[in-house]
């Protein structure tokens, strides 16, 4: 690859690393409340008994990034589900290849000292791997972690070391799922034309746009995206602007804040366009202002099947009514829980020690392993899901009516 080339490649893989923290940190940053979590939990759907398989041998020593205490960004609910996840693992599930997990948790506040605070204990505690639900400091994290021959497991990829190092696997689809998806949705319900509003830090608008094009050229779409800059008191002239041709459909990249002033722009400018929303605009705050009936019957993204009667879907729901009754299953524990669960899956074939080693080598041979809660999304380590971003597992993602619940059901997987 030239230098150009290089050049281009990296900053594609940057923007694309602040794009997905706008998915995974900036929406859930705020929908951490339980208030209303039983109900949800409730309407999600049934549960059932938990198997009576306690993991009996040597424990192994995980360690697990936990992003709260920060002044801008705390999820707890991540912890609390890998918690949730580990506890069933360890007297329910068998263990990681027959061991029982020891967690070890380390708190950090998204900014460089405390990640690498935490690389370095998980070093000192010689941990067999790091698991990261999502954070924005892989950068601090991973060389350290790497460094000491410890494989690193994030559920979403942010940082180009994230989604390119050999000792990293990134297990969602992260924006070129998030992509296809929505070309899938847009080309199922008859559309041709499709805008996308999009946060523009550092040109990411055009990058998109650069990404995006081909894959909806593929579908039979022509695509726009629109970028919204940051800090903008008032969407509103952008959104009218962006919607003057008549789209057949829309969707947004933003945070939950810029998600809330786009869709109450588009309530005034074009209530009955056709929309596609990932879960950052379907979070409780942003309906909470723009009213689940502005998206009701819309087509939602999502990563994870909370509703279903699939069997990874139900043990999901059984998992948290067992283990962490007032976590919301719709909210961030899912990641948690995912990033764990998925993990173990990988390594379950590991026979002798599980070791950083084992754990590593059982990662990177995971081909087509089903993601737990997922819908039916496998992801595979093995670097061919996206070449051009190595670590990334899957390209996969599910689509599906939002309910009047706001929650994406009946799903498809697609990619």
């Amino acid at each position: 690859m030239d230098h150009v080339g290089l050049g281009r490649h990296r900053r594609l893989i940057a923007a694309i690393g602040a794009l997905a923290l706008v998915g995974t940190l900036g929406a859930t940053a705020c929908s951490g409340s339980s208030d209303g979590s039983k109900e949800v939990n409730q309407a999600a759907g049934p549960t059932t008994a938990l198997p009576d398989n306690k993991a009996t041998g040597t424990p192994v020593k995980i360690g697990l990034v936990s992003t709260e205490g920060g002044a801008a960004v705390s999820l707890v609910e991540m912890r609390q589900g890998a918690e949730a996840a580990v506890q069933y693992v360890n007297n329910n599930g068998g263990g990681m290849a027959g061991h029982p997990i020891d967690l070890v948790v380390c708190k950090q506040q998204e900014e460089p000292t405390s990640a690498t605070n935490c690389a370095n204990q998980f070093v000192e505690q010689k941990v067999a791997a790091v698991l990261s639900p999502g954070t924005s400091q892989g950068p601090a994290i991973v060389p350290i972690v790497a460094g000491a021959g410890i494989p690193y497991v994030t559920l979403n990829g942010v940082s180009a070391v994230e989604l390119t190092s050999p000792d990293s696997s990134a297990l969602s689809a992260g924006l070129p799922g998030t992509l296809t998806a929505a070309a899938t949705a847009a080309k199922d319900q008859g559309m041709k034309t499709f805008t996308m509003f999009a946060s523009d830090g550092g040109g990411t608008a055009g990058i998109i746009q650069a990404m995006g094009e081909p894959i909806f050229q593929g579908f039979g779409v022509d695509l726009t995206v629109v970028p919204l800059a940051l800090g903008i008191p008032d969407v509103t002239p952008v959104v009218t602007s962006g919607l003057a041709s008549k789209p057949d459909g829309m969707s947004i990249i933003a945070d939950a804040a810029m998600c809330t002033s786009v869709l109450k722009a588009v309530q005034t400018t074009a209530p009955t366009i056709k929309k596609v929303l990932n879960t950052v605009c379907l979070d409780k705050n942003v309906l909470d202002i723009v009213g689940v009936q502005s998206v009701k019957g819309n087509i939602g993204i999502a990563a994870t099947d909370v509703t279903s009667d699939k069997p990874g879907s139900v043990l999901y729901r059984s998992v948290l009514a067992q283990y962490a009754p007032n976590l919301a299953m719709t909210g961030p524990a899912s990641s948690g829980y995912q990033a764990v669960m998925a993990t173990v899956q990988a390594g379950s074939g590991i026979t002798g020690d599980v070791n950083a080693a084992s754990i590593k080598q059982a990662l990177k041979t995971a081909v087509n392993v089903e993601m737990p809660a997922g819908g039916g999304i496998t992801f595979s380590c093995d670097g061919t899901a996206f070449p051009q971003m190595p670590s990334i597992c899957s390209r996969q993602m599910l689509i599906g009516e939002i309910s009047d619940q706001g929650i994406p059901q009946n799903l498809k997987v697609t990619g």
